[in-house]
Formats: C-alpha cells, sequence, structure tokens
C-alpha cells in the first residue's frame, strides 16, 4: 500500500531534474513534487510546464519551484545540483567542483530538518553519494546513489538485441562504478533463467569477443550521446524513477544503486553500484553475488579508485 504523503523534492531543474520529474508524474509515483533550483525562473517555468499536461497524467501531482524549506518534510529529495560531463570527460574529473556543490546542497537541505531519504545522481554518482552522506549526518541506509542502475539497463539491452529478446526477460547487472571501471557480471547474467555463458557453449548466437564487445559498448554508451546531444537525461530519468517508486512503495526491490560497503565483496567505508534491496527505508540490505575471480579483481581495481578519489578529497573517516 502507498503512504498518503508521496512528497518528493527534486534539486536542479537541468536535463536530468526535469527528465526525473516528467518520469514521476507520468508513472504516477508521487502525489507532491518540488522543484528546487539557483536559479527560482527556472524552476518555475518547469512546474508550469509541468503542469500543462496534469490533465493527461495517471493521477492528480501537486508541483510547484519552492526552496530548501520545502524538504522539511519531504519523503525523498533527489540530488542532481552540478555541472554536466562533457564530451571527452571522464565522469570522475567532474570532481573537484560537484564535489562542493553536493556539500552545499545538502547543508541546505538538512537545515530544513529534513529526516527523509536523500537520492543521488549527480556523477561523479559514487564518491558524490559519499560526500552527501557525510554531509548529511543520516544513516547510511538513507543516502542512496544511482549507481549502475542506468548502466544496467544498458547492459540488458545491449545483449537483448545480440540475441533477440525482450531486455525485460534479461537479467544481470553492471557493478561497481557508474563510469570506465564498471564491471560487467557475466557469471549472473541468464537469459529466461539460463546463464548467458551457456548459450556461447551451446551454439553460435553468442562468442567470447562478443561479450568484450557488449561491455564496451555499455561502458562507452555516455559518451556517445554526450558526442551526438551534449547530455544525457531520459535514461537516467525513468532509473531514478524507478528507485523513488522503490522507496515510496516500500517495494523491497533489488535494485543495482551506490551504497554503502561495509565488508561486503572485500570492500569497506565507500559507495559504489551493487545489487541492493530498496524499500522505504532506503537500502535494506545488499545483495553480495558470488562473482568469479576475474570479476572479483576488476571489481576490486574499481573499488580502490573510487576510495582514491575519495582520500584526495579528505571525505573519507579518520
Amino acid at each position: 500500500m502507498r503512504n498518503t504523503s508521496r512528497k518528493v523534492a527534486v534539486v536542479g531543474t537541468g536535463f536530468v531534474g526535469t527528465s526525473i520529474a516528467y518520469s514521476m508524474i507520468n508513472q504516477g509515483i508521487t502525489n507532491e513534487l518540488v522543484l528546487i533550483d539557483v536559479n527560482q525562473e527556472k524552476a518555475e517555468g518547469e512546474a508550469l510546464d509541468l503542469l500543462d499536461g496534469m490533465s493527461w497524467a495517471q493521477e492528480n501531482v501537486k508541483v510547484w519551484a519552492g526552496d530548501y524549506q520545502d524538504c522539511a518534510d519531504a519523503n525523498i529529495v533527489v540530488i542532481t545540483a552540478g555541472v554536466n560531463q562533457k564530451p571527452g570527460q571522464t565522469r570522475l574529473e567532474l570532481i573537484d567542483i560537484n564535489a562542493g556543490i553536493i556539500t552545499d546542497v545538502v547543508n541546505k537541505i538538512m537545515q530544513s530538518g529534513f529526516d527523509g531519504i536523500l537520492v543521488v545522481a549527480s556523477n561523479p554518482v559514487d564518491v558524490l553519494t559519499y560526500s552527501a552522506w557525510q554531509a548529511s549526518g543520516l544513516p547510511s541506509n538513507r543516502v542512496v546513489g544511482t549507481g549502475t542502475t542506468l548502466d544496467t539497463t544498458r547492459f540488458r539491452k545491449e545483449i537483448a538485441a545480440k540475441l533477440q529478446i525482450d531486455p525485460r526477460s534479461i537479467h544481470g547487472y553492471i557493478i561497481g562504478e557508474h563510469g570506465d571501471s564498471e564491471v560487467a557480471v557475466w557469471s549472473h547474467t541468464t537469459v529466461g533463467g539460463k546463464p548467458l555463458l551457456e548459450f556461447i557453449v551451446q551454439n553460435n548466437r553468442l562468442t567470447v569477443d562478443d561479450l568484450t564487445e557488449l561491455a564496451e559498448s555499455v561502458k562507452n554508451t555516455a559518451y556517445e550521446i554526450i558526442d551526438r546531444k551534449q547530455a544525457t537525461f531520459y535514461g537516467i530519468g525513468m532509473s531514478v524513477a524507478r528507485i523513488v517508486k522503490a522507496i515510496l512503495n516500500n517495494e523491497q526491490a533489488v535494485l543495482p544503486v551506490s551504497a554503502y560497503l561495509n565488508g561486503e565483496y572485500g570492500e569497506k567505508d565507500l559507495f559504489t553500484g551493487v545489487p541492493s534491496v530498496v524499500d522505504q527505508n532506503g537500502v535494506r540490505e545488499i545483495i553480495e553475488l558470488n562473482i568469479d575471480p576475474s570479476e572479483r579483481k576488476k571489481f576490486a581495481i574499481s573499488s580502490q579508485q573510487l576510495r582514491e578519489v575519495i582520500e584526495s578529497l579528505d571525505l573519507s573517516k579518520k
């Protein structure tokens, strides 16, 4: 059963923030939606534009442009604030500017008296989720990054296209950094319950070389999109809407969000993308997959890269 109150605040009304708002309204996920931006007129314009389509939405949603005080009674605050990735730029290269922005934004959110769940969508999302957690003082389970939810949908899409099968029948995950060191978990990828690796053994529909090409395609998708249209926003908009829906409806859904590791997969004191049970309290638990040695090594490398960035920002616990 849904909560009576389903109030969500979105901080940042750029392409990503407005795509999230649009996705949530179309899916009837929230009944109160407040848009917050340093550019108040932009937020007001987006709210008015969204309201124009309310007659065709699944349900009536109260939408307005507000300020940080409106976060006080929100169930969830989604953070999209920060500078966008430019053509040829990696997500980790955004950190110097965006870490300061996130800390400032979270401080303002918490000053309102907010006591809900933070969902971080700004890049580099794993490091910025750590930053948001440190700035908020909230329990780690109540700070959730988008992690590899988008990478995972891209992963399933690429496999589906190769095998000509509905992507909703593909189950598998990208884990680790939402970025260049992400790891494709082939050892736990299935098609209709059948392990994907069996397709290599039993027929010619898939080869070992195909796996490498598919993983590279998933990793480079963002660069391809940014080169062509300067930004990615529809896919992440729908991915964030999925996370918010799981929280508000207490779904206990398994999603590859950026969650705090405290020994899982042999890693500690960082947020990174791993399959996690998401419910009304954020991350209830992490699903620790028994990944193969090659995948574990890649995951360790990915984790170490994130840890080095965290340490360079002097964010890690002393």
